[in-house]
């Protein structure tokens, strides 16, 4: 009787490698937002693919490097008993080159993708946006300022009461980013949105705001002592909602 052979164990760590993979990609429809969800706003729109892309190859490359890794450590350590170590290789100029382009290649992609996604993010609409809002960093809270209701329409808040950033729903917003003292950081993380505040330097930056609700934001550039104290909210509204706001704003500063 023919005894079954078994299985070599090169092929069992393939498959314990592998499987989890198989069964996790099997399981998916669709290819989560690893954190972030999908169309809050017209920058999720834009980035979202660039940051699951991202992960995708960062996956991959961790995988083949833990297999690098464990296969030599399994199959290439010495024997018990055997009188000498397995043959060394000092050099391979084919796998140095291999692994020294590989990287190349996908740096080169990575920021190939970033950089037309980023050119995406912070093109100006060709035609007049809809609202024209301002972000004014200060040392520690953040300045909101309302032009259609009046130069002196400026909400500002502190540490212990950060304000309210109102947008409309669905209309395209003109922001107009500054800095009063020092480098902020006007971030949303939700929106996957983050543009510099400069002291002497004025950025611009326009997006929709996709979905109500409200949405945390905050400084992510380290500007001082209270840098953990600037935050702020961002309130979606209807449009009717936001119209009704700024009439408040202009009726506080009559």
């Amino acid at each position: 009787m023919l005894k079954q052979r078994p299985q070599a164990p090169s092929r069992i760590i393939a498959l314990f490698l592998i499987a989890p993979a198989l069964l996790v990609l099997t399981g998916c429809s669709q290819v989560s937002g690893l954190g972030f969800e999908e169309n809050l706003s017209s920058v999720n729109d834009i980035s979202l693919s660039l940051w699951q892309g991202a992960w995708i190859a960062a996956g991959v490359v961790g995988l083949i490097t833990l297999i690098l890794i464990v296969w030599p450590a399994i199959f290439h350590r010495k024997k018990v008993g055997a009188p000498e170590f397995p043959k060394q290789t000092q050099y391979n100029v084919p796998v140095e080159i291999a692994y020294t382009i590989i990287p190349f290649i996908i740096v080169a992609v990575l920021f190939y993708f970033t950089a037309v996604k980023e050119s995406q993010i912070v093109e100006k609409s060709p035609t007049t946006v809809a609202h024209e809002i301002g972000v004014e960093g200060i040392q520690w809270s953040w300045q909101f300022s309302y032009p259609e209701a009046g130069p002196k329409a400026i909400v500002t808040g502190t540490p212990a009461q950060p304000p309210t950033l109102y947008v409309p729903l669905g209309e395209r917003v003109r922001y107009t980013i500054t800095s009063n003292d020092v480098v902020h950081g006007f971030w949303i993380p939700a929106f996957m949105i983050q543009i510099q505040n400069l002291p002497g330097v004025t950025n611009h930056l326009e997006f929709t705001a996709n979905k109500l609700g409200t949405y945390p934001g905050r400084c992510n550039i380290l500007c001082g002592r209270n840098h953990t104290q600037m935050i702020f909210s961002v309130k979606v509204v209807t449009p009717s909602e936001y119209k009704s706001y700024l009439e408040t704003l202009k009726a506080a500063n009559v």
